[in-house]
């Protein structure tokens, strides 16, 4: 179909029935399928896991199937696939913003925005756009990222569009590596600085990460009025370390303006093999 009629994709997007963003529950659960487009391709100790696509898709297929999933954040052939299987009628459409800062590149924190335009999102009648904005006050090229990011809230804002913004502190280690900061000040922080990115915050959304220390959450969502989700991460291969991230999510959704989560790896790859159970249980938390 792809290779004979390439049309097929904006067909199925003008024909997809939509909904609202957020339901009658008043809860989100979105399934992050985003990774690969910016060279993430790992699970636990699995380096090349999200590496096959077929694979992927059956999994998100699975994960979408199941009952409280309300849709799916990916890049563009992503979204593309499910838009042609069909799996994305009554969902909500989440499309990759910005995928330029690739894992373990010099460049990583030059972020630039090479996915989904806000004009894409219109045009295909997707329902949000996700930005990633990591800040290392070391490094010029954050100030690009904020910059660019800023503007493109501006757009999707003035689309009526909502967008979910993903921030974070940064640094490298000794190796080079980048770390994201999780301490309690450090996404305070974050959360202030996406907060006040644009001329308008009507649309934005945050996703959030929970706190190295998940007793500190409710302090730190005080930073904000903003409707926020929590991410998900790569949360290890064990079912021990599975089952300690519900139980950090279970605390953190009760918080008054958390309303759901964008959870992609631990749920799509989950260490027992059981993505459909994986999947009712994220649900079950809401």
């Amino acid at each position: 179909m792809r290779a004979h009629h390439p049309g097929a994709v904006a067909e199925a997007a003008a024909r997809r029935p939509r909904r609202p963003l957020v339901g009658d529950s008043g809860r989100l659960m979105i399934i992050a399928a985003d990774h690969p487009a910016r060279g993430v391709l790992g699970v636990g100790d699995h380096g090349l896991a999200m590496a096959d696509r077929a694979g992927l898709l059956g999994r998100l297929l699975l994960a979408l199937s199941r009952p409280g999933v309300d849709g799916v954040l990916a890049s563009a052939d992503i979204l593309d696939d499910l838009l042609l299987l069909g799996a994305l009628d009554h969902k909500v459409v989440m499309g990759s913003m910005n995928r330029g800062g690739l894992q373990g590149a010099r460049f990583e924190l030059d972020d630039r925005f090479t996915g989904h335009r806000p004009e894409d999102l219109e045009r295909l009648g997707f329902d949000a756009g996700k930005l990633l904005l990591r800040i290392d006050y070391e490094d010029p090229g954050s100030l690009t990222t904020l910059e660019t990011a800023a503007r493109t809230i501006d757009a999707m804002a003035a689309r009526r569009l909502p967008v979910f913004v993903e921030p974070f502190i940064s640094r490298r280690d000794p190796d080079g590596r980048l770390r994201n900061d999780l301490s309690a000040d450090a996404v305070t922080r974050s959360l202030a600085i996406a907060s006040g990115l644009g001329g308008s915050s009507a649309y934005t959304w945050l996703k959030v990460p929970v706190t190295d220390n998940p007793d500190h959450m409710a302090r730190v969502m005080e930073t904000t009025t903003l409707p926020a989700v929590l991410l998900g991460g790569d949360v290890g291969g064990s079912v021990e370390e599975q089952f300690g991230a519900y139980e950090t999510w279970r605390g953190a959704l009760r918080l008054p303006t958390v309303r759901g989560m964008v959870v992609g790896r631990s749920l799509l790859y989950p260490a027992d093999g059981d993505v459909a159970a994986a999947v009712d249980t994220a649900v079950g938390l809401l």
